[in-house]
């Protein structure tokens, strides 16, 4: 499939520089509020098609969905302060994360590239390789987020049932 050739060239790529152990590409569905997982590097912990809603905190929606920035955590003080299952997450070998959002032509967020790796080993640096990385890569990218539907289809009608 194309979406996950996209996303297996970007875990890759990342794996190079920054350096990645956990990545996980995430959909970001608008009508839920919530984060559809769409490729994973560890899919026995965090399986595709897993879902991320209550568990996301404020600060990281504002920053990383609203600001349309980067997100860091570079140790596992940082990273327990926004993500629920922080003892999974360290007891991969991670303790520290980097959040990319990924924009449409309309600057939309379509999706969120997740990378984690040990505690204290990313830096401003890393977040900025991260980003270039992300937009060298841009329209491959958000074409493998815009590839799956995010609403589900409305009920078909019924034949014969008066939908006035």
């Amino acid at each position: 499939m194309k979406t996950d050739t996209t996303f297996q060239h970007a875990f890759d790529a990342l794996q190079q520089d920054p350096g990645v152990i956990l990545f996980t590409a995430l959909q970001w569905i608008p009508q839920r509020s919530s984060l559809k997982r769409l490729f994973t590097s560890h899919p026995a912990e965090y399986p595709v098609g897993g879902e991320k809603t209550v568990e996301i905190s404020p600060g990281w929606l504002g920053t990383v969905i609203e600001d349309k920035k980067p997100f860091l955590a570079a140790d596992l003080t940082a990273l327990r302060e926004v993500f629920a299952d922080s003892a999974l997450i360290q007891q991969l070998g991670c303790g520290a994360v980097i959040n990319v959002p990924v924009l449409d032509q309309q600057r939309n967020v379509v999706g969120v590239l997740a990378l984690l790796d040990a505690e204290g080993k990313y830096t401003q640096h890393s977040v900025a390789t991260a980003v270039e990385l992300v937009n060298t890569n841009l329209a491959e990218l958000v074409q493998a987020f815009e590839s799956h539907p995010t609403e589900v289809p409305a009920a078909t009608e019924v034949p014969g049932k008066d939908n006035v």
